[in-house]
């Protein structure tokens, strides 16, 4: 090789050099710029190695721009129980035991002898589906002289919402520990729910109207029916509620509800109530995601309409606490 050829390749390596040496210089001086610190020496290796691992990154380098929002963190409001099982149990006391405006036992205690009642559903969402369901009431009085447990009530069903309807039905089974003989029975059951929200354009519903109707197919051989309405006055910002009902009920042959005379047919009794609540997670501040805590209060008067067919006039009422999860 000649004196030229080696003075071009000589100029050739130096120039490759330069650039290698720039490029370093501008990459380190435009990492320096971006983090905001101060730039160092112009003295450098010519290459760097090459991290794969993002330990370290922050997430904006971590993680590419999207077109799309990323999703919003659920309010503590939404924040109860979005999975496919649902559970909710009322535990209370009451001065009386009501049930479809007849008082079922009258002991030794007298009719305002104090009733520990227990109420709990577990509820399966099966999404568009129809929501299966178990469920169980007990009614425990420690003045009657026959049985403590006076009434244990299991039942099963559906509950399917297809807003602005709302249908439930299932099958009742009335259990009378020690009475068996002459009180056991078992019925079949269906509601008609109506969320009135729609037609008045409201964020909660107005009225909330229903109709109910049970068949007796077990003892009484007859019908009950029922209509009711209800509204919910939530207070902001204070954790109170108050919710207004009234309901009546009307039997088509049911022997149960036979009074002096053979009339079993007619209108049967009504209900005036309010139920209030105040929330324990308000109280507290305690997020609902781990369920909803309610302390309740319950004042009812019920009264007979037709005197021919049972039913119990009486101011009843009591206290309890609720959670649903």
């Amino acid at each position: 090789m000649g004196p030229t050829a080696r003075t071009e390749a000589g100029s050739g390596w130096a120039l490759m050099a330069f650039v290698v040496f720039f490029c370093a210089y501008a990459s380190q001086q435009a990492r320096a710029a971006g983090e905001g610190a101060t730039p160092g020496p112009t003295t450098m290796p010519f290459f760097e190695p090459l991290t794969l691992s993002t330990e370290g990154a922050s997430a904006d380098s971590a993680v590419p721009d999207s077109v799309y929002a990323p999703p919003a963190p659920p309010r503590e409001d939404q924040g109860l129980n979005q999975g496919g099982v649902h559970f909710d149990l009322d535990v209370s006391y009451l001065n009386r035991y009501l049930y479809r405006g007849v008082i079922l036992f009258k002991n030794v205690g007298g009719s305002s002898q104090l009733n520990l009642q227990l109420d709990g559903k577990l509820s399966f969402d099966l999404g568009t589906l129809p929501h299966p369901y178990v469920e169980t009431f007990v009614n425990v009085d420690d003045g009657d002289s026959v049985s403590r447990f006076q009434e244990v009530r299991p039942g099963a069903g559906f509950d399917w919402n297809l807003k602005p309807l709302l249908i439930s039905t299932g099958y009742i089974d009335y259990l009378y520990p020690e009475r068996e003989k002459t009180n056991d029975t078992q019925e079949g059951y269906a509601k008609l729910g109506f969320d009135d929200s729609t037609i008045f354009r409201t964020d909660q519903p107005l009225l909330s109207p229903y109709i109910y109707g049970a068949f007796d197919f077990g003892r009484y051989h007859g019908f009950y029916f029922e209509a009711g309405i209800s509204h919910n006055f939530p207070i902001e910002d204070t954790g109170f509620s108050f919710e207004l009902l009234a309901d009546v009920g009307y039997v088509v042959n049911q022997a149960f509800f036979r009074a002096a005379t053979i009339s079993d047919t007619g209108f049967q009794h009504y209900d005036l109530g309010l139920i209030a609540t105040y929330s324990l997670n308000h109280l507290f501040n305690f997020s609902t995601r781990y369920g909803a805590f309610d302390l309740k209060g319950y004042l009812t008067y019920s009264n007979g309409i037709n005197a021919d067919i049972r039913a119990d006039s009486a101011l009843w009422g009591g206290a309890g606490l609720s959670f649903s999860y």
